[in-house]
């Protein structure tokens, strides 16, 4: 996936799973885990943020070792582990395998919410599409936890073609979640098959309408103040279509617009830097 998606995506999780780690640390201390959540949430220092994560990895591998049949603490894992590793890690072999944690602690936090999908990894593919029709919302949290993990572990072992191979069974998935309640996580999984409809081009399998579609309602969503929705929706949809008109507009409104938007301001940050990026090379790509 490319650099916007890669970043948006994953930043989105982190700041999910802050707000995770504060719930489940505020039965000790609620306050100082709210005002860290909130922090993080409305931050516009990338930097600084990603130099406080390993605090925070450190932190929840501790919780999990006490408490191993916590399916709450380890869905909060999978979540911080993949996010570190989609925002501030580039070394390829720190990437596997913080990618490679984040789903083993997927996996568990399933396996212990229900036992019946501990073997999900080995079914055929007709047995898996079976099994995941039939989730409901309470497995909503560890399931969509699974497909994003998943997906991440995909794209960092992108190399090895049985990996990818798996990619049908993370977006599977994650159509599942949509269509049980497809505002969950404020429309992320719709950025994510977004993402993923619009990897290749028509030709070779792609399906551009499909993410154009996962693209607007992602923004649709989250009322616009997701600025990083469109930042995906211009690199990975309006540049396969050759769609400078939508590519220029989008991105414009991304840096004309106010960032500071309470739970969004790093996000909004990050998606700013990203379309500055996109626009400066437009002339050169179209």
């Amino acid at each position: 996936m490319v650099r916007a998606l890669i970043t948006g995506l994953a930043l989105v999780a982190f700041l999910g799973v802050a707000q995770g780690c504060s719930n489940i640390v505020a039965s000790q201390t609620s306050k100082l885990a709210d005002d860290i959540s909130s922090a993080i949430y409305d931050s516009n220092d990338v930097e600084t943020v990603g130099e406080s994560i390993p605090t925070f990895l450190v932190l929840i591998d501790s919780m999990i070792k006490g408490n191993p049949d916590s399916a709450d603490l380890l869905k909060s894992g999978a979540q911080l582990n993949d996010a570190y590793a989609g925002v501030f890690i580039t070394e390829p072999e720190r990437r596997s395998k913080l990618s490679t944690k984040s789903l083993d602690y997927a996996w568990r936090s399933i396996c212990v919410h229900d036992e019946d999908m501990c073997g999900w990894r080995e079914l055929d593919y007709g047995a898996f599409d079976q099994a995941v029709a039939g989730l409901d919302e309470d497995d909503l949290p560890y399931a969509y936890t699974l497909a994003v993990s998943w997906l991440n572990w995909i794209r960092v072992h992108s190399d090895d073609w049985n990996a990818v191979a798996e990619l049908p069974r993370s977006e599977r998935i994650l159509k599942q979640v949509v269509a049980l309640d497809d505002s969950y996580d404020n429309g992320m999984a719709h950025l994510y098959l977004g993402g993923i409809a619009t990897l290749l081009p028509p030709a070779l399998g792609g399906k551009p309408e499909q993410g154009r579609q996962h693209f607007e309602r992602a923004i649709e969503i989250s009322g616009g103040r997701n600025m990083m929705a469109k930042v995906v929706y211009a690199d990975q949809y309006a540049r396969m279509m050759f769609d400078r008109e939508l590519h220029h507009r989008l991105l414009t409104e991304v840096i004309e617009g106010d960032p500071n938007v309470p739970d969004y301001v790093l996000i909004n940050t990050v998606a700013q830097q990203e379309a500055r990026v996109l626009l400066a090379d437009e002339a050169d790509y179209f």
